[in-house]
């Protein structure tokens, strides 16, 4: 599958997302230098969020609308939401600077609405948050619109993720990516769970990634060692800033670093193969035979006091040594000579 032009598969390498959440604070030319310092970071994406306050909850500060505790205590949703979402207004700018930096841009919709203004900004996939993992209808509009759809899995158990991708395919999508995540904030790295991933892909039969809030590179880095076709971080551009979502973010030294790191990782693990490189190959000299330990005259049996198999590898290769034991040199070979099988042969 592809987003944009972005080729998600095994062959491909890891699409690396920065997630712009609540981190313009309400600023929107902090809101373009992110998208800007996010290229600078070596993202290949930067992702929205759209909604309003009104689109994802009330205007309530009755108990189930208070938040009891967390980084954001003390809140109600919608005071948070308030705080926290990017304004419609903007978005169509932002997708334009986001082209102009050669970054893929989309978002993550909360409702229908969200759908129908996203997709008149041709919006290449969409992105289901981890908390809306339980809303079918939402699921089945995004999903029709015949995009890829990622899902964040922070809360869903396993009859949640198959419910969410069953709705995608009953309309006919197939263009499905799990990613494993962790909806704590900052989430502790013990919770990772990295080894579900890998699970979900094969139970599945889809594409997996993650999305990370833990804090440092290490859970990026091994879920690209285990598979993660999309690596999605929060991004900031100053954590002094501050926002809603600073603490688990990751300023842009850090996501460099990341980026760096997850590169790092594509490259080593390589591909399998089982020929040399001509550096590899070029070393093998270096690597055991057979050589004369001793003077040999010619007529003298081999032995083990005279033939030994160390390095370099210049002689025979000691896969030979049994057959060649007891045999008869038939020229002279002096100490530090190769064994060869003109030594043998004369």
């Amino acid at each position: 599958m592809k987003i944009a032009d972005f080729e998600i598969s095994g062959k491909s390498r890891t699409f690396i997302i920065a997630e712009l959440s609540a981190n313009h604070n309400g600023d929107k030319q902090i809101a373009i230098d992110t998208i800007r310092a996010a290229k600078k970071a070596g993202a290949d994406a930067i992702k929205l969020q759209t909604y309003t306050p009104d689109t994802i909850t009330i205007d309530c500060d009755n108990e189930y609308f208070q938040i009891q505790e967390g980084l954001w205590e003390g809140k109600t949703l919608y005071e948070l939401y308030g705080e926290a979402y990017t304004p419609w207004e903007w978005h169509e700018e932002l997708f334009q600077v986001a082209k102009e930096e050669g970054l893929i841009c989309f978002s993550s919709p909360f409702d229908k609405s969200a759908v129908d203004f996203l997709e008149e900004l041709n919006t290449p996939a969409y992105k289901i948050a981890s908390f809306e993992i339980q809303d079918i209808p939402l699921i089945e509009y995004a999903a029709s619109k015949g995009k890829p759809i990622i899902m964040s899995t922070g809360i869903a158990k396993k009859d949640d993720i198959k419910l969410a991708i069953d709705s995608c395919r009953n309309v006919g999508n197939e263009e499905i990516i799990l990613l494993k995540c962790t909806s704590s904030y900052p989430a502790p790295i013990e919770l990772a769970n990295l080894k579900t991933m890998v699970d979900m892909k094969e139970r599945f039969s889809v594409e997996v990634g993650l999305s990370d809030h833990t804090l440092g590179n290490t859970v990026p880095i091994v879920a690209t060692s285990l598979g993660a076709r999309i690596i999605e971080k929060h991004f900031i551009l100053d954590k002094s800033i501050g926002g809603p979502d600073a603490d688990f973010s990751l300023d842009l030294k850090e996501f460099s670093s990341m980026v760096k790191a997850v590169r790092e990782v594509e490259k080593a693990l390589g591909e399998v193969t089982y020929v040399l490189s001509e550096k590899v190959e070029n070393n093998k000299k270096f690597a055991r035979s057979l050589f004369a330990v001793k003077d040999i005259k010619k007529g003298e049996v081999i032995t083990e006091e005279n033939v030994r198999s160390i390095r370099p590898g210049y002689g025979m290769h000691p896969k030979h040594y049994d057959g060649i034991k007891g045999k008869r040199v038939a020229t002279d070979i002096v100490k530090g000579e190769p064994i060869s099988q003109m030594h043998l042969n004369q």
